[in-house]
């Protein structure tokens, strides 16, 4: 499966984004789907994640402000991002789990006055 996730861009302190994942294929029998990033000299990271239990888990750095959702009839899963603080700045990857990972190509989120 192909992922294109965008929707990056600039952004001040305190403002929105929401990011888009589009898979190539139906995504209705993936159960894990998630987003990650990778700031600048950091590891990637895990931000958001549907389990394969059903159950969303959130990195605690962005509990309360992102809520991660998908629509499956239109093979997307998004990312809506508030009260962005300057540290969320990264490249935001979308990840599917089907028999191994599968990743998205990286979309730069910039939050900065």
């Amino acid at each position: 499966v192909q992922l294109q996730a965008y929707g990056g861009g600039l952004v001040q302190p305190g403002g929105s984004l929401r990011l888009s994942c589009v898979a190539s294929e139906s995504i209705f029998s993936i159960n894990v789907m998630g987003w990650y990033r990778q700031a600048p000299g950091k590891q990637r990271e895990l931000v958001a994640v549907f389990t394969s239990g059903g159950r969303i888990n959130y990195a605690d750095s962005v509990k309360g402000r992102f809520t991660i959702s998908r629509d499956n009839a239109k093979n997307t899963l998004y990312l809506q991002m508030s009260s962005l603080k300057p540290e969320d700045t990264a490249v935001y990857y979308c990840t599917a789990v089907l028999l191994r990972n599968y990743w998205g190509q990286g979309t730069q989120v910039t939050v900065s006055s």
